[in-house]
């Protein structure tokens, strides 16, 4: 069993913070992780007291990917990255804002998971490749063919797809898949930084901002539209509006409660 080696928790302030800890396989995946890391990642979306997720790796790699000596464990059925999820990109589902702090090798079902991140913190030395052409397959959870063209393009997805190079962090800031950059041993501090920039948002106000966005980069402008004017009036009839009004006629810190 290596379910063990996805380790999850909630601080004080909110900030979840789950990590892949398998460091002496690169923090490679097998079935029973990507399950457990699935139901992680659903426990954060449906916990009210988690503002934000954290996702990182540990031991100097972010995630290796698939680990391939395990394939024998993993339903056929379920052979693709989903671990019997619907849509199979928990981390775009996740209704919270989701950051993940990438040191070391980001490689397959890893370069993956950073894909569905919405932003991305790394160190100069972190190595994203999507290498699933070498193994003869596609892109195994379906975000190296349909959200990494919509973050950086389609030739530069492309070309990262065609090859199965390797992208270095310092390369990823340039075009833009990297936030921020910082050395391996402030990523944390720098990831909770991130984080608690976005402690004083309403989660009401962030969990439609995050639907209208993954959800609209599908949708034709009308649908986006008729969504979008459904979340104003749904914010505009919460108690978190009323609050945000509240506290900035008082001048004084919003107490946001998510409802």
């Amino acid at each position: 069993m290596t379910a063990h080696h996805i380790r999850y928790d909630v601080d004080a302030d909110g900030i979840a913070t789950l990590v892949i800890d398998r460091a002496d396989k690169r923090n490679a995946m097998t079935w029973a992780m990507l399950q457990r890391f699935n139901d992680c990642v659903a426990e954060a979306g449906t916990d009210d007291a988690v503002r934000v997720l954290i996702v990182a790796g540990s031991g100097g790699s972010f995630c290796a990917g698939t680990d391939l000596a395990d394939l024998a464990n993993t339903p056929t059925s379920a052979r693709g990255g989903s671990g019997g999820r619907r849509m199979g990109w928990p981390l775009i589902e996740c209704p919270k804002p989701v950051i993940c702090a990438v040191d070391g090798a980001a490689v397959g079902m890893g370069a993956e998971f950073t894909s569905q991140c919405d932003i991305r913190i790394a160190t100069p030395r972190a190595r994203f490749s999507w290498n699933f052409a070498h193994r003869g397959l596609v892109p195994d959870m379906g975000a190296g063919s349909w959200v990494l063209p919509r973050l950086l393009g389609p030739s530069r997805a492309l070309r990262l797809l065609y090859s199965g190079g390797f992208l270095d962090g310092v390369e990823a800031q340039a075009i833009g898949y990297v936030m921020e950059l910082a050395e391996p041993e402030q990523l944390m501090a720098a990831a909770r930084a991130e984080a608690t920039r976005y402690l004083a948002s309403s989660p009401f106000s962030l969990r439609r901002i995050k639907a209208l966005v993954w959800e609209g980069l599908a949708r034709d402008v009308p649908s986006h539209m008729e969504a979008h004017h459904a979340a104003l009036a749904e914010c505009f009839a919460s108690d978190d509006h009323k609050e945000g009004v509240a506290s900035f006629l008082e001048r004084r810190p919003a107490r946001f409660t998510g409802r």
